[in-house]
């Protein structure tokens, strides 16, 4: 299975005014490739873990997602990565918990 981030979804119950913006952000960082930008190659996501086993796989997506997002939007916090499982295209799509961080 692969994992599916341009299709990741971010859910919260933070409604601060800047929320639009902050998903905006979050899902230009979750699509993109770490490496793929000449300014900075730490942006976007390192998945050189699809091919892993399953659970491992979830595992090391999880502890990039949280680490990705307190260093490129600290204006909130991940508190629960979730999995559903499209068995059709064979790959898992990112449900991600979000609460307002120490920068909001």
């Amino acid at each position: 299975m692969e994992f599916d981030t341009k299709s990741v979804k971010l859910l919260s119950d933070y409604s601060g005014p800047e929320i639009e913006q902050i998903e905006t952000n979050l899902r230009n960082l979750y699509a993109t490739k770490a490496g793929t930008q000449p300014l900075d190659r730490e942006f976007g996501l390192d998945i050189n873990f699809v091919g892993d086993p399953l659970p491992v796989a979830k595992s090391k997506f999880t502890l990039e997602v949280v680490r990705k997002t307190a260093t490129y939007e600290p204006r909130v916090k991940v508190t629960e990565v979730t999995y559903e499982e499209d068995g059709e295209n064979g790959m898992l799509i990112p449900s991600i918990h979000l609460e307002k961080g120490g920068d909001a």
